[in-house]
């Protein structure tokens, strides 16, 4: 990433080649399954709006599994229990892949994105937490519209044909691996109703053989799979939610190859493949099944919305999603800028903050997921929260399409411009021009930092 004459990072800059061609891999892979998700959301909604939404009802509510396991669990739980640890391991082989090889581990680069994803979910909670004030117990879900979901954004930015310039659709995924590391460690923390230790101490002997097995760098599903679904089985029985279990099986599996003597140098390693195997899952199957059970809520029309809106848990998520996001996001990001003199990359600038920022109050996976949590699936107060979810993402959605879609001609030059290669070595050239600029800049702070000593 190109830096400013201080040293600190361009906002927005692009990174490194190898980087952008990898993220540009998996935001592909996200719009898919966004695009489905949305689909999955619609079909819920048409379906518990019309005349047989009782079959709807039915069938989320129809449970399967072993009663002595305590594992009978609704269609509508295991999608939520049991398909989103799915999406959570996925998201937690991205997270150590970030802080080991990507991004965030240089503190430098990951300043912003970091501070951006925290202002975004503690200005939404406040606002939430601020119009629920001496309500009836409704505070608990201040946690709702702290969560981005990117597959959503990232489908919307499909349907409206915005194609946002490297720099920012990378620090769009960078916020949301955080937003993701962050909204876990919310669940766990906040939203654990009982804990049953016995339970979470054995959990952790699977997880350290499952933990082992990947260090050695074994791919054996036969051994690792039954592994990993008893670490899940057991994290549910321990009364933390059982997602966790899969954030955990995701850091354990190692993300560069190990540098034995006569073996490869460090590269990819384990955690790529696992995500190559299992991302179509999360994105193609396991978020849009969750949001086809999750999503379905009966609005009843004008007055019905207006009866969920009118509740001030709804009212709380529409606000914090659309005001609490863009204030967080775009007020970290100022500090950021204020007190590191950073400076803006070219053609980009405030109103490419707001966008992004808007784009970040596209709340939906988790935010669904938190308020069931909150108030209990199936529950009148869960069905505004759906309602206040739905709103408050259709409203940032558009909001953020207007935005963007004034500076789309912007960002199709930049696009246009980050494709050309006139030495036709299958590196753009503009990565080329930003790595020597890097490097002259360390050269020429080398002696300053050498005279300093």
């Amino acid at each position: 990433m190109p830096s400013t004459a201080s040293g600190a990072p361009r906002v927005f800059g692009r990174g490194s080649w190898a980087e952008a061609s990898r993220l540009a891999d998996v935001l592909r892979r996200e719009t898919v399954g966004g695009v489905l998700l949305l689909i999955g959301t619609l079909v819920a909604l048409v379906w518990a709006n019309s005349p047989w939404s009782a079959a709807y009802e039915t069938l989320r509510d129809t449970r399967v599994g072993p009663e002595s396991l305590h594992l009978d669990l609704t269609l509508g739980q295991w999608a939520a229990d049991g398909l989103l640890a799915v999406f959570f391991f996925v998201a937690g082989l991205e997270l150590k892949r970030e802080f080991v090889a990507g991004d965030l581990r240089d503190p430098k680069r990951a300043l912003l994105p970091v501070a951006a994803a925290v202002g975004g979910m503690t200005a939404p909670a406040i606002v939430y937490v601020v119009l629920n004030l001496g309500g009836d117990g409704a505070v608990e879900g201040w946690a709702i519209p702290t969560a981005t979901d990117i597959a959503f954004a990232l489908a919307v930015l499909a349907v409206i044909s915005t194609h946002l310039p490297t720099g920012l659709r990378t620090f769009l995924l960078t916020l949301a691996v955080v937003d993701d590391l962050l909204a876990i460690t919310i669940i766990a923390l906040f939203y654990t109703s009982s804990l049953a230790a016995g339970w979470l101490a054995l959990a952790l002997v699977p997880l350290g053989l499952f933990t082992v097995l990947v260090q050695k760098r074994v791919r054996s599903w036969w051994l690792l799979l039954p592994l990993a679904v008893l670490t899940w089985a057991l994290v549910h029985a321990s009364g933390v939610h059982a997602t966790v279990a899969g954030v955990l099986l995701g850091f354990a599996v190692p993300v560069l190859r190990s540098r034995a003597a006569g073996g490869p140098d460090a590269g990819p390693g384990l955690a790529e493949h696992f995500e190559h195997r299992f991302r179509p899952l999360s994105a193609g199957i396991a978020v849009p099944v969750f949001a086809f059970f999750a999503a379905g809520v009966t609005v009843g029309g004008f007055s019905g919305l207006a009866d969920s809106l009118g509740d001030r848990v709804a009212l709380g998520i529409v606000a914090g999603l659309v005001v609490g996001k863009l204030v967080g996001i775009a007020g970290s990001t100022w500090l950021v800028v204020r007190f590191t003199r950073a400076e803006f990359a070219d053609d980009l600038g405030w109103w490419d903050v707001i966008g992004v920022a808007l784009l970040g109050g596209i709340g939906f996976t988790v935010s669904l997921l938190i308020g069931e949590l909150a108030f209990g699936q199936g529950s009148e107060r869960d069905d505004h929260v759906k309602v206040g979810v739905l709103v408050g993402t259709l409203i940032s959605a558009l909001l953020a399409t207007v935005v963007l879609r004034m500076r789309n001609r912007r960002y199709r030059r930049i696009a246009e411009e980050e494709q050309v290669d006139a030495d036709q070595d299958s590196i753009p050239d503009v990565y080329q021009r930003d790595a020597e600029e890097a490097a002259r800049t360390a050269a020429r702070r080398s002696p300053e930092a050498s005279a300093e000593g």
